[in-house]
């Protein structure tokens, strides 16, 4: 091994020992419980317009809610660092883990890490941005690159693929719930009616987000086909666009009530991941 290969050694055990500390672990773990609440305040936010009330139902009307509560300030750095901290952990394990995995397996490790670190470095943005005491508007930033993505042919090519990928994805979360496999990642569980209860807040959010994102990809495909950038509004019209479907108030409550136990889940499974 050349002194350049030793030099990468070295920075990768590094890194794995710094992400490894009893303490960054812990912050990391918070981040799964800032997840949770933004989850869970969307839902909250959706069930009030599934009963006839009004809100953004997506991560800045969430976060707009979550910065108007006592303390909101102080939440919100404290979600952001969180995020941030699993952000890194995430992006650690992407880089440096799943070494004694096979090519294949750590190659699959690596981009389901590193996608899960682009997600919560996302949500992490959006925290700070608030705490810093701005704002965003989700639905019109999606409007906003959809339009101008629609305007070359590769932007709309790149659309349609965004929103099949939105569609797999929710596909995968249903799975995920009804199968239960999201229980291979927790340890620890408690036994009895409390683990039953986790595992139950896991199966309904699951296959709540899972819908909650295919909507969301169908909405993004039939907007660029359409080429209506103005149909394009991010989670807060895919939801709402469930009220115009036979049953759509209590569809949309359904997948509300789905949504705030996936943000319990989150922070539930905050204790119990394994890291």
């Amino acid at each position: 091994m050349g002194e350049l290969g030793r030099r990468a050694t070295r920075a990768a055990d590094a890194a794995d020992e710094a992400t490894d500390s009893r303490g960054f672990v812990l912050a990391a773990r918070a981040g799964f419980v800032a997840a949770g609440l933004l989850h869970a305040m969307i839902g909250v936010i959706a069930l009030r317009v599934a009963r006839g009330g009004s809100g953004s139902a997506d991560q800045s009307g969430a976060v707009a809610a979550l910065a108007g509560t006592p303390g909101g300030t102080v939440l919100l750095w404290a979600c952001f660092l969180g995020c941030a901290a699993l952000a890194v952990f995430l992006l650690s394990e992407a880089l440096f883990g799943a070494t004694q995995r096979s090519d294949r397996d750590k190659l699959k490790h690596r981009l389901k890490t590193g996608g899960q670190a682009v997600v919560y470095g996302a949500i992490g943005a959006v925290f700070g941005t608030y705490a810093l005491g701005g704002s965003s508007d989700s639905s019109r930033s999606t409007q906003s690159i959809s339009a101008r993505l629609m305007a070359h042919p590769a932007g709309t090519v790149l659309l349609v693929a965004v929103g099949l990928g939105l569609v797999v994805a929710g596909g995968y979360f249903v799975y995920r719930g009804v199968t239960r496999t999201f229980t291979q990642t927790l340890k620890g569980l408690p036994p009895g009616r409390a683990g039953s209860a986790v595992v139950a807040l896991g199966v309904a959010g699951y296959v709540a987000k899972g819908v909650a994102l295919a909507v969301l990809g169908v909405l993004f495909v039939v907007a660029t086909l359409q080429h209506d950038p103005e149909e394009a509004t991010g989670l807060d019209g895919a939801l709402k666009s469930l009220q115009g479907q036979p049953f759509g108030a209590w569809l949309l409550g359904a997948v509300a009530v789905g949504l705030i136990c996936y943000g319990l889940f989150l922070v539930v499974r905050a204790r119990y991941q394994r890291m």
